[in-house]
């Protein structure tokens, strides 16, 4: 005996969202949407829509990538500087400290929040987490790969 099974109804075809201008966007702390309203309320809280074009970007879930990201750039960043200057100068400890560490905090204070506006703009472009309309069809942003038959 063969069930079948009725097919399931298209997903109505959404307009495509450019990835590298909404994360351009979101580096430049702007919605992902239009460009032209605010991501930010605060530091890092995210605008529950946008002010110009009223786009809802509460769906966001960027957690804890950013910060994954930003300690990755900062490492190469402070990392190679800091060898190159124990290479050329030979410093004591305490000049590294008294350069690294700090630099070290501001280079990550200062890059969370265009690395976070990116990332949420990724999700947006991706259409993950809400941000799809009809985030039963979108719920994983369209990379979940087919099933094979």
């Amino acid at each position: 005996m063969t069930l079948q099974y009725a097919a399931e109804e298209e997903a109505p075809a959404l307009p495509e969202r450019l990835v590298s201008r909404a994360m351009g966007r979101g580096l430049r702390l702007r919605c992902p949407n239009c460009g032209e309203g605010r991501m930010f309320s605060s530091y890092l809280k995210v605008e529950d829509a946008c002010g110009a074009c009223g786009e809802e970007l509460h769906h966001q879930r960027a957690d804890d990538a950013p910060p994954y990201v930003v300690i990755s750039i900062v490492a190469h960043i402070v990392v190679a500087a800091l060898l190159s200057v124990e290479v050329a100068y030979h410093p004591p400890v305490w000049v590294h400290m008294s350069i690294w560490l700090p630099l070290t905090v501001i280079l990550s204070l200062v890059l969370l929040p265009p690395v976070k506006g990116s990332l949420v703009g990724l999700q947006w472009a991706l259409r993950m987490h809400g941000f799809g309309g009809g985030d039963s069809h979108f719920s994983d942003g369209g990379l979940k790969p087919e099933p094979r038959p």
